[in-house]
């Protein structure tokens, strides 16, 4: 792979991983209805940073400074899965999350919509797949991705 090629690979790395994993993330609220709780939310505002980011690198890819904005963004994606490590062991019980619970109300009557809002723990994993939940997977996913971007961006800074 040349130097071009592992800067373009990171760049489309940087913009794809946030945008992929927020995707999935919406598709499982809103298509499967799992609520995302407090510590959920945390995980996608890195991504969210990430994928305006993302963006902007693919838009300036020509643009020297499009290297830095997938830089910026990979730390935006490190960081989600880092939070989605913390998250992952609230969920396992290997340490005490938030002492307290949120819930999301949704609808135009506040009041109705609080007191029928579903109350959603940090400390239960609404959904696993061979026993890894989705802050697990976010962890797995957006850290690999994060290594790889940076060493793309490496790779991609040499001659």
């Amino acid at each position: 792979m040349t130097a071009a090629q592992a800067r373009n690979t990171a760049i489309t790395l940087a913009f794809v991983t946030p945008l992929v994993l927020l995707g999935g993330a919406y598709l499982s609220q809103y298509g499967f209805g799992l609520v995302p709780c407090e510590m959920c939310w945390w995980q996608r505002y890195p991504h969210f940073a990430a994928l305006v980011l993302g963006a902007l690198a693919v838009v300036l890819r020509r643009q020297p400074g499009a290297v830095p904005l997938a830089g910026l963004a990979a730390i935006a994606i490190l960081a989600s899965g880092l939070i989605g490590a913390y998250h992952a062991g609230v969920e396992y019980k290997w340490w005490e999350g938030l002492t307290t619970c949120t819930t999301m109300a949704l609808g135009s009557n506040a009041l109705d919509s609080i007191l029928n809002a579903p109350l959603i723990r940090c400390d239960q994993a609404q959904w696993t797949l061979f026993g890894i939940s989705l802050a697990g997977y976010n962890f797995l996913i957006s850290t690999a991705s994060a290594i790889l971007i940076f060493a793309l961006l490496r790779k991609g800074g040499r001659s």
